[in-house]
């Protein structure tokens, strides 16, 4: 039986891969971002929107492109799904 993500653990594969491939600190571009999580361009760019307007994820505009770089709410996010998904696995459960 094939097991889909849901859209927590697509955020969560969004925002680790925003935080890991920043590595010189310029942000992480679309097309990275869209690699990494295995989603369409136009998918991405919803979601982006949607992330940067809750704070999860900062924009940055560069001159051609918009890089993307993890904020700190976003650093939060992930340490409180970390706990959550380890919770849910002590009782069997998927995320």
């Amino acid at each position: 039986m094939v097991q889909y993500r849901t859209q927590v653990k697509i955020i969560a594969d969004v925002l680790v891969t925003a935080r890991d491939m920043n590595t010189e600190g310029a942000g992480v571009g679309v097309t990275a971002l869209v690699r990494k999580a295995n989603m369409s361009y136009t998918r991405m760019s919803k979601l982006l929107s949607e992330l940067v307007g809750s704070g999860l994820l900062l924009e940055l505009d560069g001159e051609k492109i918009s890089k993307y770089m993890i904020s700190e709410k976003g650093k939060q996010f992930l340490v409180a799904y970390s706990s959550f998904q380890d919770f849910a696995q002590s009782f069997g459960l998927r995320l």
